[in-house]
């Protein structure tokens, strides 16, 4: 039955995440506001729901480890795998904005916390949910100012429907991605690999299937700018909002090799952001280049 339940998992993933985008680009044609936007918003905020519940509850539970690892960990794999994948798929058309530096930006922030005392306390998680406010805050004055202006009718999905899809399309890809976590950590276990390997590659993979296969149908789609503001939303929500929420309700110790993982989140940033302004895409071969960084900062992390 686990194999049953694994397939089943990546099909409410595929068929969650098509209907999700289709409703997500159907919401910004009809609020005439550019899909990046969107992406930033609904569908990043949507996707991070694994990590939210997966650091707050860890947070309780006084596991620091988990907490803060989850966020980096998923940082890491939205920027190289996501992005990666989706030009290694198919040459992907990007155009950065002031966005992607806030995501740079606040994770030096968090780099910053974490190298003075390697502690994330409630003043500095209070600190990252009033950036997390400001945040929303100009992204919703950024999707005003840049409002789409156009005569001709444009083709959306009736509301109701386009709620239904982005609920039910939303419920369908955590679900899905809670039964491939589960199912397919059983799998590895029944074959003796060790709990360790299996939460650093399963598990990390699996909080971030949602933003993989998302990003991967929008890209598919045309839907390049709602792809990418779902991996720069994801990256921002995850520090700002899980991290600041996770800390608020439990001062969080920070292990000293996260201080690392923080410091190849920022560098792999600022490559991501050479690659894309070289030709504001990414390429093939740079998609590749992105999934083989994660694949050595992946083995560091299993020798370590």
């Amino acid at each position: 039955m686990m194999y049953v339940f694994l397939i089943l998992g990546f099909l409410l993933l595929i068929k969650g995440a098509d209907y999700f985008v289709e409703a997500s680009s159907s919401v910004a044609r009809a609020l005439r506001i550019p899909s990046i936007i969107i992406g930033l918003t609904i569908v990043a905020f949507g996707t991070s729901a694994p990590e939210l519940s997966v650091s707050i509850s860890a947070s309780i539970a006084g596991n620091n480890d988990i907490a803060v690892g989850n966020v980096i960990g998923s940082n890491l794999f939205n920027l190289l795998v996501v992005l990666g994948a989706c030009g290694a798929i198919r040459p992907f058309a990007v155009k950065l904005r002031w966005d992607y530096a806030a995501s740079a930006a606040v994770a030096v922030v968090l780099f910053a916390m974490i190298l003075f005392d390697q502690t994330v306390g409630r003043v500095d998680g209070i600190l990252l949910l009033v950036l997390f406010a400001a945040f929303v805050g100009l992204t919703v004055r950024d999707a005003l100012v840049n409002r789409i202006v156009t005569t001709e009718e444009v083709k959306t999905l009736p509301p109701l429907r386009c709620a239904v899809y982005i609920v039910g399309g939303l419920a369908a890809i955590v679900w899905g991605g809670d039964l491939v976590v589960e199912n397919a950590s059983a799998i590895a276990a029944s074959f003796g690999l060790s709990q360790n390997l299996i939460g650093l590659t399963i598990v990390a993979l699996g909080t971030s299937l949602p933003e993989l296969v998302t990003s991967i149908v929008a890209s598919r789609k045309g839907e390049n700018g709602l792809a990418l503001g779902n991996v720069i939303g994801s990256n921002i929500f995850n520090i700002l909002m899980v991290l600041g929420a996770s800390a608020a309700i439990h001062p969080l110790l920070v292990n000293p090799f996260s201080v690392y993982d923080i410091g190849f989140l920022i560098i792999a940033s600022a490559i991501t952001w050479i690659l894309c302004r070289s030709r504001n895409r990414i390429s093939r071969m740079e998609g590749a280049f992105m999934l083989a960084m994660y694949l050595v900062y992946l083995i560091y992390v299993i020798v370590r």
